[in-house]
């Protein structure tokens, strides 16, 4: 039985999506949800977010062993199959498949089997499943081993080959959104690309082929999380509610299938059935709990946090809790009535 994957996608980079993953997986762990994250992005910032430097540094310079993501699809590149990956348990319901900074070299292997996944030919097509498939393979395989209730992705802000090899293994996407027209740009590509690749991917996985089950590439978008703005004296507040009340709009336009296109009747973003949260900005507590290597919800004052930062640590609390159990409701709810 495979485990639900969770990948948190924005073709837009900089909207706390690695920030994101890195607290809804430790809250999820601390409602006693088994979490195996799979950090898939080349810039490996959610594996900096896990780890000390020095322990990436030793990862990423053992070449022999597979350590990372990379290490272990890496003998792919060789005409083998992926290498079992050793994870890095971050605490007891909470395991990391790190990332690399080599997986980029991957993308080329992974637009060539693309290719050939169309192929008529068994042993061509075989092989390009084989490839396209490594990371949703790995990754379950994976959980299975670790008893994780359900997986994690982190990837990058781009429409490559490594983030669609990625969300065809996905059950459920979540788009992470700043008040911005950069995010909000960035929806007009994703909505096209998910349903593009679902489509080609039911013409290449129709192929007779018996060796294992592949991914169904349905790629349901479960929802987005909005972050609010910070303030700034430059930018006024005015300034990013236009933007966080066309929200709702664009995402039904670009991102429901079939799209929505008129903005009549669409609820402000607070009563959205699609948000998953309207997170606030955290403030000076984010670099507290980057040093601290805790998430911010978990900071105490033995890391420095005093005074109204403390309220803003159990505000954050509520917040990722809150995302959670509406994360869960929607596409687990089985395991939801589970832990609670």
């Amino acid at each position: 039985m495979t485990k639900p994957v969770f990948t948190f996608f924005n073709n837009k980079g900089g909207v706390g999506k690695t920030t994101l993953v890195y607290h809804i997986a430790h809250m999820f762990a601390l409602m006693g949800v088994r979490v195996l994250a799979v950090d898939c992005d080349p810039q490996a910032n959610l594996s900096a977010a896990f780890l000390q430097d020095e322990e990436l540094q030793k990862l990423w310079d053992d070449t022999r062993h597979p350590q990372t993501i990379y290490r272990a699809v890496q003998p792919m590149v060789r005409k083998g199959d992926y290498a079992k990956p050793q994870l890095q348990e971050i605490s007891a319901q909470l395991n990391l498949i790190a990332g690399d900074l080599g997986l980029s070299s991957f993308e080329d292997q992974l637009s060539e089997q693309w290719s050939k996944a169309n192929d008529d030919k068994q042993d061509s097509y075989s092989r390009a499943f084989d490839v396209l498939t490594a990371f949703w393979r790995c990754a379950q395989e994976a959980a299975q081993n670790v008893q994780a209730d359900i997986i994690i992705f982190d990837i990058g802000p781009n429409l490559g080959a490594i983030n669609r090899s990625v969300l065809l293994g996905t059950d459920h996407v979540i788009v992470p959104l700043g008040a911005d027209l950069f995010s909000l740009r960035g929806l007009q590509n994703i909505g096209p690309a998910l349903r593009d690749w679902h489509t080609s991917w039911g013409t290449r996985s129709s192929k007779p082929f018996d060796d294992y089950v592949l991914p169904k590439g349905n790629m349901h978008v479960l929802g987005y999380v909005a972050m609010q703005h910070q303030e700034r004296l430059y930018r006024p507040v005015q300034a990013y509610k236009q933007w966080v009340d066309r929200i709702p709009v664009d995402y039904r336009k670009y991102i429901v299938d079939p799209p929505a296109e008129s903005a009549s009747g669409v609820p402000k973003i607070e009563d959205d059935p699609y948000a998953l949260a309207l997170l606030r900005h955290y403030k000076s507590i984010i670099p507290i709990g980057q040093e601290a290597r805790k998430p911010i919800f978990s900071l105490k004052t033995a890391d420095g946090v005093s005074g109204s930062q403390l309220t803003t640590v159990r505000a954050a609390y509520s917040d990722f809790h809150a995302l959670a159990i509406n994360i869960l409701g929607k596409a687990c709810p089985a395991l939801l009535q589970k832990i609670v």
